[in-house]
C-alpha cells in the first residue's frame, strides 16, 4: 500500500488494459451495429455492412495497438528507473 501512495507502483497499465477491453466491446458493438443498420437500408447497405465489417476487424487490432504504445511508455520508465538505481553511485 505505501508504494501505491508514494507512486512507485503504477495502475495505469492495469487501466489501460480495462480500456482496451472496453475498446473491444464498444468496436464489436458499433460494427453489428453498423451490419444490422445497413441491411435495413435498401441503397446504403452495402457500404455499411461493409463498413461494419471493417469496424470489427480492424477495430480491436487498433484499440490493441494504441494500448500496447501506452505500455511500451510504461515499461520505457520501468526501465529506466532500473538503470538509475543500478548507476546510481554508493551516499546519493
Amino acid at each position: 500500500m505505501g508504494d501505491f501512495l508514494a507512486f512507485r507502483k503504477m495502475i495505469a497499465p492495469t487501466i489501460i488494459q480495462i480500456i482496451f477491453w472496453l475498446g473491444v466491446v464498444v468496436c464489436v458493438i458499433a460494427g453489428l451495429g453498423a451490419i444490422v443498420g445497413g441491411s435495413s437500408l435498401p441503397l446504403g447497405g452495402p457500404s455499411s455492412t461493409l463498413t461494419g465489417l471493417l469496424i470489427l476487424v480492424v477495430g480491436p487490432v487498433l484499440v490493441r495497438v494504441y494500448c500496447e504504445v501506452l505500455i511500451v511508455l510504461f515499461r520505457i520508465y520501468d526501465s529506466l528507473s532500473a538503470i538509475e538505481q543500478n548507476t546510481r553511485a554508493p551516499g546519493r
